[in-house]
């Protein structure tokens, strides 16, 4: 097969959680273990830092493994979804995954995949560790894709486990509170594993403490010893953002330059010096100056996008892959902040959120225009747009992205904010990203 009929392959034979929804996800992890006892279990052969959470995740991973890079050492990176293309997900020293690697190694597994049937993130995990093995990568950070006590990435035993925020988000998968969404994602904690908590939730902090308790680990709150302060207002349209920090009250790194802009990143980052920490304990050398190279090169280092990044100035343009309530909530914060004469938001959605909850969070000011990415789950553009009327949110329509971009591109004056979002999905339909 060429690639692109090996791309084929996986997504019309495997099922796809992040195109067709709860359809494509398989809980378990049954036929991840089996997959990789058929390859000779690469995983034992890795040291890995494992990254949950509803949100950071993604964040935390890439900024961990930036982290690591600038130390020198072989870094394997597991994320998903893609945005733009289905070799993104695994990265070593941030290069992608060699599309003819992907093709040799589905021919040479597809007899197994027709036997065992897996979904196709069971397919992707079983992959990267495939490949990292291969590699030889002195550490791998791989980030769960759902949940956690289930996900197909939890078949490892890691150096540190790490949990970023908690939040309301596949709730028909993970349960419908807080606590039983912290219950999956505490799963990943392991026994004797050093576990890291990155924010203090006091709904979900006794989750932690039993299942770390029960396990016999360590746990640690990364914000109760790590206290992340904005040294500098930064200037509406720069995408860095510089930092002091404190630890244990005391004065740890200043001026800080952290190349991800987004107010929620300062929640995140307690969590990855703490996981920093912990590797320079068991031995790893990971020393400030690395700290710093990775947190200011973050996007060179692994090529991280989609969050709060500056597509454009005059007028000024900006994209986050926010999609959940929370996540909502601190874009529409960001943006609060932000100076305009009109804000314009271009907004696609997919069916299995909440939407009414995410819709009454947005500004009623803004200009919309409504869109759907080009996968099943995604919720009409028209629908999407009944809806929003409802909640007084005003606009049109547009059906595809790059329809809905141009014209909020077209409409907005060099004194106007035009922001796109609301969907991973989204995001990845942007021409320029």
């Amino acid at each position: 097969m060429t690639y692109q009929q090996t791309l084929d392959f996986l997504y019309q034979q495997l099922p796809m959680f992040q195109r067709v929804g709860e359809a494509g996800y398989k809980p378990g992890l049954e036929r991840t273990e089996a997959l990789a006892a058929a390859m000779g279990n690469p995983e034992r052969q890795l040291r890995c830092v494992h990254v949950a959470g509803t949100n950071g995740k993604g964040s935390s991973s890439n900024l961990l493994a930036a982290i690591l890079q600038a130390a020198d050492y072989k870094v394997g990176l597991y994320t998903s979804p893609h945005l733009r293309e289905f070799t993104e997900r695994i990265k070593v020293n941030g290069q992608d995954l060699a599309p003819g690697y992907l093709v040799q190694w589905v021919a040479r597994w597809r007899g197994l995949f027709d036997e065992a049937q897996p979904s196709f993130f069971e397919m992707c995990v079983a992959l990267c560790f495939a490949y990292f093995a291969e590699q030889q990568v002195d550490v791998a950070v791989v980030e769960v894709g759902l949940g956690g006590r289930l996900d197909s990435t939890n078949i490892i035993r890691p150096l540190v486990s790490l949990i970023t925020n908690i939040s309301l988000d596949h709730q028909n998968l993970l349960g419908e509170t807080l606590p039983l969404i912290a219950a999956e994602k505490a799963g990943i904690i392991k026994p004797g594993v050093p576990a890291i908590i990155s924010q203090t939730q006091p709904e979900v902090a006794d989750v932690f403490r039993q299942k770390a308790a029960a396990e016999g680990g360590p746990l640690l709150f990364a914000d109760a010893r790590f206290h992340v302060e904005l040294q500098q207002e930064p200037a509406p349209d720069e995408s860095t953002q510089r930092l002091r920090v404190l630890r244990d009250e005391v004065l740890y790194l200043d001026d800080l330059e952290l190349a991800l802009a987004g107010d929620y990143q300062r929640l995140n980052l307690p969590g990855v010096l703490a996981v920093v920490e912990e590797l320079r304990g068991q031995g790893f050398a990971i020393s400030e100056a690395a700290v710093r190279e990775g947190l200011r090169d973050v996007r060179r280092l692994t090529g991280f996008r989609g969050r709060w990044t500056i597509l454009g100035r005059k007028p000024l343009v900006v994209c986050d892959t926010g999609h959940n309530e929370a996540g909502i909530r601190f874009i529409t914060g960001q943006l609060a902040r932000l100076p305009y004469r009109q804000l314009h938001i271009v907004l696609g959605v997919v069916n299995d959120k909440d939407v009414r909850k995410m819709l009454a969070l947005l500004p009623r000011e803004a200009t919309y225009y409504f869109c759907q990415a080009l996968i099943p789950r995604a919720l009409p553009a028209e629908e999407l747009a009944e809806r929003a009327a409802a909640l007084g949110l005003m606009g049109r329509a547009y059906g595809l992205v790059p329809a809905a971009v141009a014209a909020a591109r077209a409409a907005a004056a060099a004194d106007d904010v035009v922001f796109i979002g609301g969907s991973t999905f989204v995001v990845a339909e942007i021409e320029e990203l």
